[in-house]
């Protein structure tokens, strides 16, 4: 679920205003939070924004990421494709180690 973030025309400039006004662009990258799309011969070519934004938007990518796994994790589960510890265990020493070793006192447990 992609959803579009608007961009307001006072944040699109040419990469030779920016790099002619660098330090106002910069601060009001700082000020408003938001990215700038810089263009070349009209054509939107890169974007720019100040680190403390990129590092929130950093943060809210990694948490959607987990969100995301949640949601897989439960309709696995909801859909029973999940596996008890014992047997999971089991196939990684079968697969690492050539056998599954004796869990007596786990499965007493």
């Amino acid at each position: 679920m992609e959803t579009a973030v608007p961009i307001h025309l006072e944040d699109i400039q040419s990469l030779t205003e920016f790099q002619r006004t660098t330090r106002e662009s910069i601060a009001r990258l700082k000020k408003t939070g938001r990215a700038a799309v810089l263009t070349v011969n009209g054509q939107a070519e890169i974007v720019v924004q100040d680190a403390k934004s990129y590092q929130r938007l950093l943060a809210r990518a990694e948490e959607a990421d987990r969100l995301m796994e949640l949601r897989r994790g439960i309709a696995d589960y909801r859909a029973g494709r999940v596996r008890g510890l014992d047997e999971v265990l089991d196939d990684l020493e079968t697969r690492h180690l050539g056998q599954p070793k004796r869990r007596g006192a786990r499965q007493g447990a």
